[in-house]
């Protein structure tokens, strides 16, 4: 088993230096190429839940074999899709740091679920382990404050940063109640969303462009619009040491329909 995970290993990286040649050549020689990873990747990979349209795709398309959340594909568009997301429960805690993904903050947060997830929870119970890793910004308003005439109100926006696990689907709204105050349960409804796919390992900055990107798309849909109080979440698949151009991330925003 190590020796094929080596060989996987070996097999990527001579895959992805390839595919930097390929990037030099014709569209079609591209398309070729993109088909030939993904049938590859079938055959050493055979759980994969992602379907490529890119050569870049093609390298983020296999993620942990675990369990997930369940979405349908509405439509694709050019640089994203409208997913159906299928309601689901997490635990949540709020990210120590104004930076959603600050290394020391963000490994504080993935600890503290990690623990309730595997038996800091009343009831002693592990359980498995699912995916993704979601990453949500909230923005709270600050407090409005009436003065006398003419009256003022002040808005103050502060962005929170929440870190939160999928919970296995085997327990419902079952769930033992964490140990740890800052660890909470909740319940996601179904929802329609738009989400962009993304390798690399993630920084705010990242975040930030690919926002803004993904709603400049939006807004060119005749179809959907970001739904007002919609929260920026940002999904991660893989383990830490997966290499960066395979790791599959995914940015989204809920939407509704015009």
């Amino acid at each position: 088993m190590k020796n094929l995970g080596l060989v996987t290993r070996q097999l990527m990286k001579f895959v992805y230096l390839l595919s930097a040649l390929v990037a030099q050549t014709s569209s079609h020689s591209q398309r070729v190429f993109t088909e030939l990873v993904s049938e590859a990747t079938k055959c050493v990979f055979p759980n994969r839940r992602f379907e490529s349209r890119t050569l870049e795709e093609a390298f983020m398309s296999v993620v942990p074999d675990l369990e997930t959340v369940e979405f349908k594909v509405l439509s694709r568009k050019d640089g994203y899709e409208i997913r159906e997301v299928k309601p689901y429960v997490v635990a949540e805690t709020t990210m120590p740091s104004k930076y959603g993904f600050d290394f020391a903050g963000a490994s504080q947060s993935f600890n503290v679920l990690a623990g309730y997830l595997f038996g800091e929870n009343t009831r002693d119970v592990k359980m498995g382990m699912t995916t993704p890793a979601f990453t949500r910004r909230d923005e709270v308003e600050g407090e409005k404050m009436d003065m006398t005439t003419p009256v003022i109100t002040k808005k103050v926006d502060q962005e929170k940063w929440k870190m939160s696990f999928v919970m296995p689907s085997k327990y419902g709204e079952d769930l033992p109640l964490p140990k740890d105050s800052s660890v909470t349960i909740k319940k996601v409804s179904q929802r329609v969303m738009a989400v962009a796919v993304f390798p690399g390992l993630i920084t705010d900055e990242e975040v930030k462009s690919r926002e803004s990107t993904l709603r400049d798309l939006i807004n060119k849909d005749p179809v959907v619009r970001v739904k007002e109080g919609a929260s920026l979440e940002v999904a991660q698949y893989n383990p830490p040491l997966t290499l960066p151009f395979t790791r599959r991330n995914e940015i989204a925003l809920e939407v509704e329909t015009m």
